[in-house]
Parts: C-alpha cells; structure tokens; sequence
C-alpha cells in the first residue's frame, strides 16, 4: 500500500507539471523485498535422484527508484524574441546565488535592468550576454549566436550562448525553479555550442513544452488505486482471518 501510495505521489507530481516549461516526467520503479524461506532445496532419492525446488515467501516491494525520462517535449511557438527552446540533448547554463552553476531547459528569458539575460528567478545565462540599450531587435541563432540590431540600423553580435549535456542526464538533482545541479550520477559536462556534438539547436521564439501525456498518467493513476485497493482488501481478509483463527480458542 505504501508502495503504490508513493507511484500516486509521483503521478500526481507529473500532472501538477503539465504545463511547466522543459519539464520532464517522471515514473516510480519497485523491487521485491527478501523472501523468507519456508523449505530449502530438498532431494528425492530413488531410481532418477531429483531435487524438488525450495518453497520461498515474499514479503512485500519497496521503491528501487524515481527515475526522470528525458524525452524531447513539443515545442511551443511563442513569437517572443527572448523565448529559447532546445531541439536536442543541451542544457541552458545558469549562474546561482552560491556560485555554483545550474542547468535549465526553460528558456523563457529577459533582461535585467543591467542589459544582461537572466531567467525569470534573476539567474544570468551563462556566459553573460548583455543586449544594448539602444538594440532594437534580438536575433538568437541556431548555434547560440545572440546578434542586435541598434538603432542606426547595424547589425552586432554581443555574445553566443554555450550550452551543457551530460553522460547521464536524469541523473541531475532537481532544484526547483526548472533548475538542475549536476551530481555524481550525471557526470561531468560537456560545454559547447548549438548544432555541435549532439547539443542539439536553439530555436528562437519558441519553448520547450512538458513531455507529460495526460491520458497515460490518468491510466497510470487508476492502476495504482486499483493496486491500492485491492492491496486493501488483502489486509482486512488477513485481519478477518485472523479473528477467525482467535475465536477457535475462546
């Protein structure tokens, strides 16, 4: 009961998320607990000497693991300048208060009152890309080229926009605010640029969706309260057996 009590903690995570940008699902993995050996393997003699298979109880399932599937979501065309999705492998590179680095694949941006572009928490994209005040349009390439048009009509590239992918992405720690830290299990980045090494492109004007699917989640949710129940149902018989079993003696 508690096991599929947390699947359903896990779904419920998923739908909350339908909408969030870059989100990524995530599905609930068990694994069987140590089983109590009522009989070992066990010998027949006679003519044909044969072995007879031990007799083994389980004793119920845990959850092994939560593990995050990092299937590309749809992307969203938004017509917003600043709105950077990722088609591909790559993560947006964040600055944080503490001064470690973050990873986002939410690339709803904007600028500071400094020019910069941060994320909607205030985190500046990394490396620092700062539009002038004069700029009047923002291009952002496919590999990352951040180029303005200022106000006498020129064109000026003011930075390019690196981007990080991992051996193991759904190994990154989730830190809320669709920020990811790198941990043990996701190795090391690699840093590079758009179209480059499977980092994938950048789209500009466009936003990478959530890649929940209602109707598997919905499936998923009435199997766990089906789980659920009829997990119920097997302690109360247990218990109404075991009333049974108390009245012989009474």
């Amino acid at each position: 009961m508690q096991a599929q009590q947390t699947r359903v903690e896990v779904i419920s995570n998923n739908l909350a998320n339908v909408n969030t940008t870059g989100f990524k699902r995530s599905q609930a993995h068990f694994e069987d607990l140590l089983y109590q050996s009522a009989q070992g393997v066990t010998r027949v003699d006679g003519a044909d000497a044969q072995t007879v298979e031990g007799i083994q109880i389980g004793r119920g399932t845990r959850l092994a693991a939560v593990q995050r599937v990092g299937i590309q979501g749809p992307l969203e065309q938004t017509g917003r300048p600043l709105d950077l999705a990722i088609e591909g492998d790559g993560f947006f590179q964040v600055q944080l208060p503490n001064g470690s680095m973050g990873y986002t694949r939410d690339g709803s941006f904007t600028i500071s009152d400094q020019g910069t572009m941060v994320t909607h928490g205030g985190y500046t994209v990394v490396p620092g890309v700062t539009v002038p005040d004069d700029a009047v349009q923002v291009t952002v390439g496919r590999t990352g080229v951040v180029s303005v048009v200022a106000a006498g009509g020129e064109t000026i590239e003011v930075g390019r926009i690196e981007m990080a992918r991992f051996t193991n992405a759904p190994g990154l720690q989730a830190m809320g605010e669709n920020i990811f830290t790198e941990t043990a299990a996701s190795g090391q980045p690699r840093v590079g640029y758009g179209q480059e090494d499977g980092f994938g492109r950048i789209v500009q004007g466009s936003l990478e969706g959530s890649n929940v699917e209602i109707v598997r989640e919905m499936v998923d949710l009435i199997t766990a309260m089906r789980a659920y129940e009829i997990n119920s149902k097997a302690v109360q018989s247990a218990e109404q057996m075991a009333e049974v079993a108390n009245s012989l003696i009474r």
